[in-house]
């Protein structure tokens, strides 16, 4: 164990030396010094989940170069980041090692390499190394461009370059009292969906919008949606303010446009739930076993006159449930055929990011890789408040 503590403060102290654009050359050196590996790459995960993006120790990205692409599904690089487990095969005279690259649930991608041999002892430190190329990767982005072109498997329009940086950062998230993902499914002509959260000592935060319209008018009226609930949000208003603040924005400056939305707020201790519905599909609750739409009062959208303040809603929400919110850009005209209570029980024992992965491919074949609308899911599997000792551990299920 010492020998490991030794080669991870390497490492991290490599990483304070190297460039942002460097981690992967430097995560590559450490581990050829202390295995003698070889051949490594880092695959990163698309925005969509569907397919890795290879960028090796050579590459960097280059105008007009397109990244090397392969489909996830079925591969080795799949079973990796589904199970969060370091994969190993045979490959000739040396040993083939897939390990996730993952931080606090949100799958970045995997590290490839080939070892001459590979030991126990080995496996655990080059899975505690990409452990380590996680958080260095979480911080060196913000100062490059190379990780968001090694999430892109296609060329962004204007509209949905605004709609992307709308996101969080991060597609998913886990603590000990939940495990959280989220998967937004573009339509050809972006139709201005968002989903948002954040997480507080005492709460957890969460929204889902979709706007009236497509291309760049609906992520414009995004990002008045996005910025107006957090900014309340980050002033610490209360569920009904920020959701009046949001409708406010739309007034003030989305020259008539409108938008349905659901804010939430979880208490991480258990004490309740609370909910602002503006004209939102009802979100869908797992319960031992048992789909169910969570029938809400529904307010008007926001961006329209109301005749009263927003009505915060309890919502039930039990230790073991997981729940569901969507877009209607689910169950539109070509989705219609996809059957989101059945895909949900279908996944019941599947981690929050494979049940957003399924339902996004879902979504996509139904639509036959061109959907009309904008598609967005967001899964949360609630576990309740944190026992003394529990914590969360990104390949745990559920």
């Amino acid at each position: 164990m010492a020998t490991n503590r030794i080669g991870l403060a390497k490492l991290l102290a490599a990483a304070e030396d190297a460039a942002p654009v460097a981690s992967l050359d430097m995560v590559a050196d450490n581990l050829r010094d202390r295995f003698g590996a070889q051949d490594m790459s880092f695959l990163f995960a698309d925005v969509v989940g569907q397919q890795v993006v290879r960028i090796s120790e050579e590459t960097a990205p280059q105008r007009g170069r397109r990244a090397d692409q392969i489909p996830l599904a079925g591969s080795i690089y799949d079973e990796a980041l589904r199970t969060q487990k370091l994969v190993q095969e045979r490959d000739g005279d040396v040993q083939r090692v897939v390990a996730p690259v993952t931080n606090r649930g949100d799958t970045l991608g995997v590290l490839e390499l080939f070892l001459p041999q590979a030991t126990q002892e080995v496996l655990e430190q080059v899975a505690e190394a990409a452990h380590v190329l996680a958080y260095i990767i979480v911080t060196d982005r913000r100062f490059t461009d190379l990780y968001h072109w090694g999430e892109r498997t296609t060329q962004l329009s204007l509209a949905a370059e605004i709609q992307r940086q709308l996101l969080p950062s991060a597609a998913s998230c886990e603590a000990a009292e939940f495990a959280l993902a989220c998967a937004l499914v573009p339509a050809d002509t972006i139709a201005g969906d968002t989903y948002d959260y954040s997480l507080d000592h005492a709460t957890l935060h969460l929204a889902v919008t979709d706007a009236m319209g497509h291309d760049v008018d609906a992520s414009l009226i995004a990002s008045l949606l996005v910025n107006a609930s957090r900014g309340a949000r980050r002033a610490e208003e209360g569920l009904a303010e920020q959701a009046r603040q949001t409708n406010q924005a739309l007034l003030d400056h989305g020259r008539g446009a409108f938008a349905t939305g659901q804010l939430l707020r979880i208490a991480l201790d258990g004490s309740g739930t609370q909910l602002v519905n503006a004209g939102h599909p009802w979100p869908l609750r797992l319960r031992e076993g048992t789909v169910d739409e969570v029938r809400l009062h529904a307010d008007l959208p926001f961006g329209v006159h109301a005749p009263g303040p927003y009505r915060v809603q309890d919502l039930d929400l039990d230790p073991g449930d997981r729940l569901v919110l969507y877009t209607d850009g689910m169950q539109e005209r070509q989705a219609e055929s996809v059957d989101l209570p059945d895909v949900i029980r279908n996944t019941a024992g599947e981690h929050p990011r494979e049940v957003v992965r399924t339902l996004a491919q879902a979504v996509t074949d139904a639509c036959h890789g061109h959907p009309a609308d904008d598609a967005t899911i967001v899964c949360l599997d609630w576990h309740g408040p944190r026992p003394a000792g529990r914590r969360a551990q990104a390949g745990d299920d559920r």
